[in-house]
């Protein structure tokens, strides 16, 4: 192949995951989710070409699809375990409720745009894991009771504390990760239900991320 000719999908695959691999990024089971889940199907079609780039790339309805490096770095702190189920928090475009698919969970996953909610259970059931998401079109800060308890909550975005309806949808054992406005800055932030009923919370990097909105939207 000539240096001119255009890459093929499998390189740019590859490059894409060594680019995340010199990041830091060394989970296996992640990396390989990566892998079976390409980025540029959830994205839309005029910004494809950013999509394995290490970027934030923009959505519908003001939202965007968070950069690789920092879904990676929530994805590492929720510690997937094959068959967990899982409650995700602003679907966006459905690429993470995709790669939590790829990594054996039994989703959930609530959007506040209808809009973005439809694209997604399109391009995730494209994608081959419809079969483990369920993608509904609600507010992510109050979950339907009847859903019960999650092993994993994730939350795509930064709020000002993380919502009791939240914790109280977390199973004993079970982990939350999200994003707190910390003196100004966004930080990670692992919740863990201890089994005496408490909960831990731990405060880690700076993430850039988008604020999470409450309610249901009524616009497209």
């Amino acid at each position: 192949m000539s240096e001119d000719a255009p890459a093929s999908e499998g390189e740019r695959t590859v490059a894409f995951l060594l680019s995340l691999r010199a990041r830091g990024v060394r989970d296996l089971a992640l990396l390989r989710a990566m892998e079976r889940v390409p980025r540029d199907r959830f994205a839309p079609a005029r910004f494809a070409d950013l999509a394995r780039q290490d970027v934030s790339v923009p959505l519908p309805c003001g939202q965007t699809m968070t950069a690789p490096h920092t879904v990676a770095n929530l994805l590492v702190a929720l510690d997937m375990q094959p068959g967990a189920r899982v409650l995700e928090v602003g679907t966006g475009s459905g690429y993470v409720s995709a790669l939590l698919a790829a990594m054996g969970g039994e989703v959930v996953s609530l959007e506040r745009y209808r809009s973005l909610a439809l694209a997604a259970h399109e391009r995730v059931s494209d994608s081959g894991f419809g079969g483990a998401v369920d993608l509904r079109h609600a507010d992510g800060f109050q979950p339907d009771r009847t859903l019960g308890r999650f092993d994993r909550i994730l939350v795509n975005g930064v709020t000002q504390a993380v919502p009791e309806a939240l914790l109280a949808r977390l199973s004993p054992g079970g982990r939350l990760v999200g994003a707190l406005r910390v003196e100004g800055a966004a930080r990670r932030v692992v919740v863990t239900h201890l089994d005496d009923g408490q909960f831990d919370h731990a405060t880690g990097p700076v993430l850039r991320l988008p604020p999470l909105i409450p309610g249901r939207s009524r616009a497209l």
